[in-house]
């Protein structure tokens, strides 16, 4: 799979694809109001993959929603590439796949782009020329005159991966992108949302699935309650939450262990790969070593423990559960 053709042809007038300032919202009823949107500031980088995390009920749709202008903020703005995003000209290079969306049973996949294209300004051979190439790039090309009554959820997610890319945008939101869709498209997917980077298209993601995130984002935001608990470089959040209490940890990879460990390792935790232990830094590491293999133990390997994405997302909502932040008023 690739990008034959796609070529952006413009220039950024700012080093941001998206910020919002104070942005909030709160749905009113007659009996209760509810703040789906605490106060966020965030800045997402042009040419960046920024992955939005959080459970059912965070507050990623709404988030995505007001910033689009589909809903309006109670405070504060946002801005799309430098424009307010409450004017119409800031939405004219964004490409967007709602979660969940649906497209008339009656038109094919080549039927579904033909009207979004259409609605951009598209039309004659280079509307052709534009479907036919989008189509290509999610594997659809053998199913393209197939109506999508006919479609796996998988399908679907990927004809409205086509017609997100239509027009070149510069800013692409996707919304659960690979929802329903195999292994296989999965990884194609992937690829696709790789290569749009390196062209300098900036790439919002909002998912639950955290090793997908984890496969292409630079940067992600963890939502809970309408608030964001933390935001920043994938690398970076991890490797913080590879830290415990200020130690290192280190997975040691061992022989079989005697029912009485050496008093160095009283602490330890036994894995059925060896033993974790925490040192306050990497000097220590010979000592224990050492330790080991006078007590006859043998060594097959010591590494440092580094969080995956889940682990650090999950400690993150815990600290946010824990401090009772966000709900209703």
């Amino acid at each position: 799979m690739f990008l034959s053709g796609f070529r952006p042809q413009w220039v950024a007038m700012t080093d941001l694809a998206l910020e919002t300032d104070g942005l909030s919202k709160t749905y009113r009823s007659l009996r209760a109001r509810v703040r789906a949107l605490e106060p966020l500031d965030l800045k997402v980088e042009c040419g960046h993959v920024f992955g939005l995390l959080g459970s059912n009920g965070a507050g990623k749709s709404t988030f995505v929603k007001t910033v689009l202008n589909i809903c309006k903020p109670t405070t504060g703005r946002a801005r799309i590439l430098g424009i307010d995003s409450r004017n119409p000209a800031a939405r004219q290079h964004v490409g967007y796949l709602p979660e969940g969306t649906q497209f008339p049973r009656y038109l094919t996949g080549r039927g579904v782009c033909q009207y979004f294209g259409k609605l951009m300004g598209l039309k004659g051979k280079a509307l052709k020329d534009e479907v036919d190439r989008k189509l290509e790039i999610v594997g659809m090309t053998q199913w393209a005159d197939k109506k999508v009554i006919k479609y796996s959820k998988g399908m679907k997610q990927r004809v409205g991966l086509a017609q997100a890319m239509l027009g070149e945008p510069k800013l692409i939101i996707l919304d659960e992108p690979t929802d329903g869709v195999d292994p296989q498209g999965r990884h194609e997917i992937r690829d696709v949302i790789k290569e749009l980077a390196k062209e300098g298209v900036t790439i919002f993601i909002n998912s639950h699935l955290l090793a997908e995130v984890e496969a292409v984002c630079d940067s992600i935001g963890i939502m809970y309650r309408g608030r964001m608990l933390r935001s920043g470089p994938v690398t970076e959040i991890t490797e913080e939450m590879s830290i415990r209490d200020g130690r290192m940890q280190l997975r040691i990879r061992t022989g079989e262990l005697p029912d009485s460990l050496p008093r160095e390792f009283e602490e330890a935790i036994r894995r059925d790969h060896g033993l974790e232990v925490s040192v306050e830094n990497r000097e220590e590491i010979p000592g224990l070593i050492d330790v080991l293999r006078g007590a006859g133990i043998k060594i097959y390997g010591v590494e440092q423990y580094h969080a995956s994405l889940e682990e650090a997302f999950l400690r993150v909502m815990h600290d946010g559960e824990h401090r009772g932040v966000g709900g209703q008023q």
